[in-house]
């Protein structure tokens, strides 16, 4: 950290996003660390112990995920968003699984990075494991078990279809966070799905029903007029 700033370690091979995104974050109020490949940013993100990482995933010598597996079994929890270039909503869950706090697909805006940086800081827990990479997300009475696929409340299986599970999964994993309509589709159905933003809504509908949550008075899920979707209680993981 330098003069009370936090600390970013930026790692990808391409000077041109480099070269603007870099210079963009200070003046954003970070203090910004870039360095070309993974083996790279394995050493500083040790060595310097920055506050947050981004790790492009296509780079030479090591990829940005295979940096990212070997600093969480180092037990090296420092937030860390991956820039991905795939479409597959699969493939990018498995960047999740994999110990990300969050991923941007390339190309982005950099204020939208901006505004994830700012998100996975506000809900990270130093030195502990983030939301995304624990298998049990408990808020109240609602438990979503990852691994089995499977939502309860009070201890009764939600009648859930696959992808408004998914729906569930992300926002749980992105509490207080306004998620818009359109990052859900990417995030969920993917670029191979040719879905509208009206599947979102049919699915938070579906949700909605199965939590019986009053969408003018709710527990879980938050409506965000003319921007997205919160989800607004706290949110536990094991």
């Amino acid at each position: 950290m330098t003069e009370n700033r936090l600390s970013i370690l930026l790692a990808d091979d391409d000077p041109s996003i480099t070269d603007s995104l870099s210079p963009f974050l200070e003046r954003a109020g970070f203090h910004v660390l870039v360095v070309p490949d993974g083996t790279a940013a394995l050493e500083k993100a040790q060595s310097h112990k920055p506050d947050l990482i981004i790790l492009d995933v296509l780079m030479p010598r090591m990829n940005g995920r295979e940096a990212l597996r070997r600093l969480r079994r180092l037990n090296v929890w420092t937030p860390t968003i991956l820039l991905t270039q795939v479409g597959e909503a699969s493939e990018r869950a498995l960047a999740l699984e994999e110990g990300a706090d969050d991923y941007l697909n390339k190309p982005f805006d950099p204020h939208e990075l901006l505004a994830r940086i700012r998100a996975v800081l506000r809900r990270a827990r130093p030195g502990e494991r983030s939301l995304s990479t624990a298998w049990l997300l408990t808020s109240g009475d609602l438990v979503l078990d990852r691994r089995a696929r499977r939502a309860t409340l009070a201890k009764q299986v939600l009648p859930l279809t696959p992808k408004a599970l998914a729906v569930l999964e992300y926002l749980m994993t992105h509490p207080d966070e306004c998620v818009s309509r359109e990052r859900l589709l990417d995030a969920v159905w993917g670029w191979e799905y040719p879905a509208g933003t009206r599947t979102v809504d049919t699915r938070m509908a579906e949700l909605r029903r199965a939590l019986d949550d009053d969408p003018e008075a709710p527990t879980y899920l938050q409506t965000i007029p003319g921007e997205g979707y919160s989800f607004i209680a706290p949110v536990r993981g094991e």
